[in-house]
C-alpha cells in the first residue's frame, strides 16, 4: 500500500473514532434547546435536561407548627405562590442592574445538586452583573434533608445562610441535632436561636412556599430550576444554562409575569 493510500485510510480512520467517541460520550455532543411552552404557568416554558434525585410530594415530612393537615397547608400555599408566581420564586431579587433571575430548587443530600450550586455560586461571583439568584430549599430525600434545609433557612436569620449552605453541600456528614449543634459553633451562629428559627413558622412557610413552587412547576425531583421564564428540570450543563440566559435576555424574561 503506497504511502497516499495508508494516509487516505488514517484520515477516514480518525474520523470515524472521533464520530464514535461523540456518539458514546453525551457531553462531547452539542446540546440542544428545545423548548416546550406550558399551558400553567401561562408564558412559562420548559427544557428537559439531565438526572435529578427524588421523586415524590415535596410536602412530605414538612412538619407543622399549628398541626394543620397537610392537604390544607398544600392547598393553601398553592393558593399563595399562584398568585404571585414571579414574587414567590424570586422574591426582592435587586433587578435594578438588568440582571436574569435564576430560582434554584435543591436537596442538600443530591449529588446532582451539590455539583450545581458549586457552579452557581460561581457563576455569580463572576457575572454580579447579569445573575441574580434565589435559593429554594426542596428536601425530597428524607429526614436529615429536611433538617438541613430547616437548618439553613434558620442561619438565614442570622445572615449564615450562605456559610451554612456551602458546609452542608460539601460535608460528608448527615444533618443529625448534634451535628448542626457543632456547625453553629463552628460558625459562630446562636445554636439555641438556630433551634428555636427552625421550628418556627416562618421557617414552615417557606419551606410550604418553594414545595407548593414546584407541585405547580411539576418537579419531579431536584435539581431543578426557573431562569427567568425557563424551567429546567435536571442536571444541566454550564454551557446551556448561560445560552439559557443569553435567549432570557434577548426575549424578555419578564414577559411571564406581566401574563402570569
Amino acid at each position: 500500500m503506497d504511502s497516499k493510500k495508508r494516509s487516505t485510510l488514517l484520515t477516514i480512520s480518525a474520523i470515524i473514532a472521533g464520530y464514535a467517541a461523540l456518539r458514546t460520550v453525551p457531553s462531547l455532543l452539542p446540546e440542544k434547546l428545545e423548548l416546550e411552552a406550558l399551558d400553567r404557568p401561562k408564558g412559562f416554558r420548559r427544557f428537559i435536561a439531565g438526572e435529578t434525585s427524588g421523586s415524590f410530594d415535596a410536602f412530605v415530612g414538612l412538619d407543622s407548627p399549628d398541626s394543620v393537615d397537610v392537604a390544607a397547608r398544600k392547598a393553601a400555599a398553592i393558593e399563595r405562590v399562584s398568585a404571585d408566581i414571579c414574587g414567590a420564586l424570586y422574591g426582592d431579587l435587586d433587578m435594578s442592574r438588568a440582571r436574569i433571575p435564576l430560582a434554584s430548587f435543591s436537596d442538600y443530600y443530591c449529588p446532582f445538586c451539590r455539583v450545581q450550586t458549586k457552579s452557581f455560586a460561581d457563576m455569580t461571583s463572576k457575572m454580579p452583573d447579569q445573575v441574580a439568584i434565589a435559593w429554594h430549599e426542596l428536601p425530597l430525600l428524607g429526614d436529615s434533608s429536611n433538617l438541613a434545609a430547616k437548618a439553613a433557612l434558620a442561619a438565614k436569620r442570622q445572615g449564615a445562610y450562605v456559610a451554612f449552605q456551602e458546609r452542608l453541600m460539601t460535608s460528608p456528614f448527615q444533618a443529625t441535632p448534634e451535628y448542626l449543634a457543632r456547625l453553629s459553633e463552628d460558625l459562630g451562629v446562636d445554636g439555641e436561636q438556630l433551634v428555636a428559627d427552625m421550628e418556627s413558622p416562618e421557617v414552615a412557610r417557606e419551606l410550604e412556599n418553594s414545595a407548593a413552587l414546584a407541585q405547580v412547576f411539576a418537579f419531579v425531583g431536584t435539581p431543578a430550576l426557573v431562569i427567568g421564564r425557563t424551567v429546567v428540570q435536571g442536571q444541566v450543563s454550564d454551557r446551556m444554562i448561560r445560552r439559557i440566559i443569553d435567549l432570557e435576555r434577548e426575549e424578555g424574561w419578564d414577559v411571564a409575569c406581566v401574563s402570569a
